[in-house]
């Protein structure tokens, strides 16, 4: 058996056609391995791994790139101002789940802002020349020109949430639907009659689905739907609850959109001298550190923010190893939802 370091049969350096030799697979199996591609099976990945150890074999990352046309690069790319970006927990844990998951690869992650006229100028142009393998895209409103253009130049995608229901480009979202019912009826549930819930942006399919969860919840226990317009910013969570205080002074449950939206929700009701939950239960939405260190701890819906992003780089590599625009394949659209859950504390 070789030995790690050893030469390849032409006495110099190890070829990848060896390595496929040794490992008893094809030469594009290995370059999959190679290159961090999920579409292959633990096995394989491992008698690959085994073979690239045995023989000592290195890549030769700069002809591999030019070879199959890749920058070994991918962009996550946020449509939103940096403030935002770094105001929300959503934001840095998808970070860390892609990052996590980008680690075991030689693939370099650019974090690229696009939140205003200017810079989405600036990243269309970016974007034609190549200079990226593949792209992931996060908070994108339904109106976003970013997908389209993405489909045109057939550039691999993933996006964290659909735009609509009828979304072409893969995906990976939270069941926003049933975080949101599982919220309202839990404050039903606690004998809560006059529930309001402040939304998200109207633009943001996730936020319209909790909407929805809300609504049904409600009207199935006879309750009329209170619904004050957010837009994820701590401000609009504190002006959206001064304006139910003054119009619905029967208010006894608040169900904000995001755990930064009840903590705005939470000033507003501390200022106007109610108890939080003994005169107003208050639930939000993302499970963050911020609804750990509130006081009281908020009760709040939890989504696996980590997991999705692992699960959008995992789509994005499979993309970028198949290389079809997902607009291609038809019905073959890879959308992926994972479960959310109700984490209960004193809030409510």
């Amino acid at each position: 058996m070789a030995t790690h370091g050893a030469r390849g049969r032409s006495g110099g350096r190890p070829t990848l056609e060896e390595v496929a030799a040794r490992a008893g697979v094809g030469r594009g199996t290995v370059s999959r391995v190679i290159n961090g591609s999920p579409r292959v099976s633990d096995a394989t990945r491992a008698a690959v791994e085994a073979a690239v150890a045995e023989l000592g074999y290195v890549p030769n990352t700069a002809a591999r790139a030019l070879a199959a046309n890749r920058t070994d690069a991918i962009a996550l790319v946020v449509p939103e101002p940096e403030t935002r970006f770094f105001s929300e927990p959503y934001f840095s844990d998808i970070l860390r789940g892609v990052g996590a998951e980008l680690s075991d690869t030689e693939m370099q992650l650019l974090l690229i802002f696009a939140g205003n006229d200017r810079e989405r100028k600036r990243l269309a142009q970016y974007l034609a020349a190549h200079r990226v393998d593949g792209v992931l895209l996060v908070s994108v409103h339904a109106d976003d020109p970013l997908p389209d253009l993405l489909s045109q130049l057939e550039i691999p995608s993933v996006i964290s949430g659909p735009r609509s229901a009828a979304e072409t480009l893969p995906s990976v979202d939270s069941d926003n639907y049933g975080g949101g019912r599982s919220a309202t009826e839990h404050l039903l549930s606690r004998g809560r009659e006059h529930i309001a819930h402040i939304t998200g942006l109207p633009d943001v399919y996730g936020a319209q689905r909790r909407v929805d969860g809300y609504r049904d919840a409600m009207e199935n226990a006879g309750r009329e739907p209170l619904i004050e317009p957010g837009d994820f910013t701590e401000e609009s969570g504190y002006r959206a609850t001064q304006r139910l205080l003054a119009h619905s002074p029967l208010l006894d449950a608040v169900f904000a959109g995001s755990d930064v939206m009840a903590a705005g929700a939470r000033q507003a009701l501390r200022e106007a001298g109610r108890r939080t939950p003994e005169d107003v239960a208050l639930v939000g939405y993302d499970d963050s550190a911020i609804a750990r260190h509130m006081a009281p701890p908020l009760t709040s819906v939890r989504q696996p923010i980590e997991e999705m992003g692992r699960h959008m780089l995992d789509l994005l590599l499979t993309e970028i190893a198949d290389r079809r625009p997902a607009v291609s394949r038809g019905l073959e659209r890879r959308q992926v939802v994972v479960a959310t859950e109700l984490v209960v504390r004193a809030s409510s």
